[in-house]
């Protein structure tokens, strides 16, 4: 069989040229030795060649992610099930590309291939940091022992790791509006044998007066509210900022993971406590609703989610939808505020999780942090429950923060 150039390395060729030109030498000088030298550097990266291209092996691999959908900061195996039969005339050299987030390229060799049985190589993918990862080509190269010649072949395709944002247990429930109906945030008052039970709270600032319940006003000496009509209405909605002037930060490390990882923490939290909930983002798209198997379909949206370059916070399909808004917040400004406000019903308490991104702003990256103070009061002054969130507490106590500011009434926690 004729060997070919083309499959030989850059070390074969450089030593054919090498034996080439030891030949020229040899020759012009009259050197004898030298040409037999010559000679073997001349035909060693050829035969290699003829060697190699003369295997014939028949190869055959799949490549399995196990689990194929991780939580970042996660564990998860690639498990490649190589089948092959035929002469093997050197050594099977296998390269799966990974991306360098993943931990880069992944190599092994295979000294034989046995006959009507398949090989199963397995290393394990650390994601750090949620995005949708495409994992291959798996490559084999069959080269000689020496390096001189090398021939290679696509084994596998690619296979698709979904790393889904980091979700943590959360507990209790924002009372005092959409979200709270039906647990700590308010009561059931009969109105006669002939009418149904109604669920009244405590009057908070914001709320429509034309709701307000006076015999049971009367009785407890302070103003309650009926929220029947919000059951009827039923669910929340959470609006993540997902701007890239909100955020500070890089990598896994940047307020905009956290700000994800929180919002999921929200979503999934709320439709375990059987509530309706909606997962819209700054750009006014709805991730997910309420709809059969909406957690995986939110939880993915997220991992492909990309942070926006658009300045505006365009809220009117969260703030119009009528439920009550449980809003994660980067930095924000007046402007955003009264974009929040703007498209809000009467009536409908809501909730801000505010960053203070100036905590991940670590090294200076050249975008001023606004101070989240400033619009935390604007936002309680219009009936808003408001919490703070930094990089050194747990998704699970900034919740409960702005659960206990929502049970107190509008304030600015300190």
């Amino acid at each position: 069989m004729p060997w070919r150039l083309g499959g030989l390395t850059t070390r074969g060729r450089c030593l054919l040229a090498a034996g080439v030109a030891a030949g020229l030498c040899a020759v012009l000088v009259d050197e004898r030795d030298l040409l037999r030298v010559a000679a073997f550097v001349i035909v060693l990266p050829l035969l290699a060649s003829i060697v190699v291209g003369r295997t014939q092996v028949s190869l055959q691999a799949d490549r399995e992610l196990v689990p194929p959908r991780v939580a970042a900061g996660g564990v998860c195996q690639a498990r490649l099930t190589l089948r092959g039969s035929g002469r093997l005339g050197g050594r099977l050299l296998l390269e799966d590309m990974v991306p360098e987030a993943l931990g880069g390229a992944q190599r092994a060799v295979v000294a034989r291939l046995p006959q009507d049985q398949a090989v199963q190589l397995i290393y394990p993918v650390h994601p750090l940091e949620r995005r949708v990862h495409s994992l291959g080509p798996l490559v084999a190269r069959i080269t000689d022992p020496l390096g001189l010649a090398e021939y290679k072949r696509t084994l596998a395709g690619h296979s698709r790791l979904i790393v889904i944002p980091a979700v943590a247990p959360l507990t209790g429930i924002i009372s005092g509006g959409e979200a709270g109906t039906g647990e700590a945030g308010g009561e059931r008052v009969g109105l006669g044998q002939s009418q149904d039970a109604t669920v009244v709270r405590s009057y908070r600032q914001g709320d429509d007066l034309r709701k307000v319940h006076w015999r049971t006003s009367a009785r407890r000496d302070e103003l309650m509210v009926r929220v029947e009509e919000w059951s009827e209405r039923g669910g929340a909605t959470v609006l993540l900022d997902h701007r890239t002037a909100a955020h500070r930060g890089k990598g896994a490390a940047s307020s905009l993971e956290y700000a994800v990882s929180l919002a999921a923490s929200v979503y999934l939290h709320l439709r375990q406590r059987g509530q309706r909930v909606r997962l819209v983002t700054a750009d006014g798209l709805v991730q997910a609703s309420g709809a059969e198997h909406a957690a995986q379909i939110a939880l993915d949206a997220l991992a492909a989610l990309h942070p926006t370059e658009q300045r505006d916070l365009a809220s009117a399909s969260a703030m119009a939808s009528g439920q009550e808004v449980i809003a994660v917040l980067g930095a924000i400004d007046a402007v955003a505020v009264d974009q929040l406000l703007a498209h809000r019903p009467r009536g409908l308490r809501s909730h801000a999780l505010l960053l203070d991104v100036a905590a991940w702003a670590s090294g200076g990256h050249g975008r001023q942090a606004v101070d989240p103070a400033r619009p935390a009061q604007l936002l309680a002054a219009a009936g808003w429950s408001v919490a703070f969130a930094r990089p050194e507490q747990s998704p699970s106590s900034v919740w409960g923060q702005l659960c206990r500011s929502s049970g107190s009434g509008p304030r600015v926690p300190r």
